[in-house]
């Protein structure tokens, strides 16, 4: 009994495979292709994660150090001044304004108002905040330690270059003579 059963089955079934293969076939294509692409997108960016970390945090971290060393090899330049080593200390460091939407709605309490970021999609590279100012960091002093500290003339031109580029007065700019 189970035999004819099965047998029928199957021819129902084979004929409705041969009837439908092409529509089975697509349908089966299309399911794969909207599986594969996330999982491309998934390895592009744990690959670009694990290469490479996210340039704007790592310079946001390290600015202190990376503008110390730049000074001092600029300083270094310098006519008369040798080798030069820089220490910057600071009251605020750099500074964003984000743009920011309000949200103000009217209830039985009183007037309520919310305040939200704006945030920049930019699809699948991420999303940032909408920058509408951004400040430079202030400086409260700066050490300069170079081998040709001693001379007056080097002082003046050190003293000069560091108050250009941070702003601070010769008040607040020390120079010395290093070994």
């Amino acid at each position: 009994m189970k035999k004819p059963e099965l047998t029928a089955w199957e021819k129902r079934l084979n004929s409705l495979f041969q009837r439908y293969k092409y529509v089975l076939l697509v349908s089966l294509a299309g399911a794969v292709l909207l599986l594969l692409p996330p999982l491309w997108e998934k390895e592009d960016t744990e690959v670009q994660a694990a290469e490479s970390p996210d340039p704007a945090a790592q310079a946001e971290a390290d600015w202190p150090a990376a503008l110390e060393e730049r000074l001092a090899a600029a300083l270094s330049r310098i006519q008369g001044v040798g080798e030069a080593e820089v220490v910057l200390t600071w009251k605020s460091g750099p500074q964003k304004v984000l743009a920011q939407d309000s949200d103000t709605s009217i209830s039985e309490r009183g007037t309520e108002s919310t305040v939200t970021s704006v945030i920049l999609s930019r699809g699948s590279a991420g999303e940032e905040a909408v920058v509408v100012q951004q400040f430079s960091p202030q400086y409260q002093g700066a050490l300069v330690i170079c081998s040709g500290g001693d001379d007056p003339e080097v002082r003046l031109r050190l003293v000069e270059a560091v108050s250009a580029l941070t702003g601070l007065g010769a008040d607040k700019i020390s120079v010395c003579k290093g070994k």
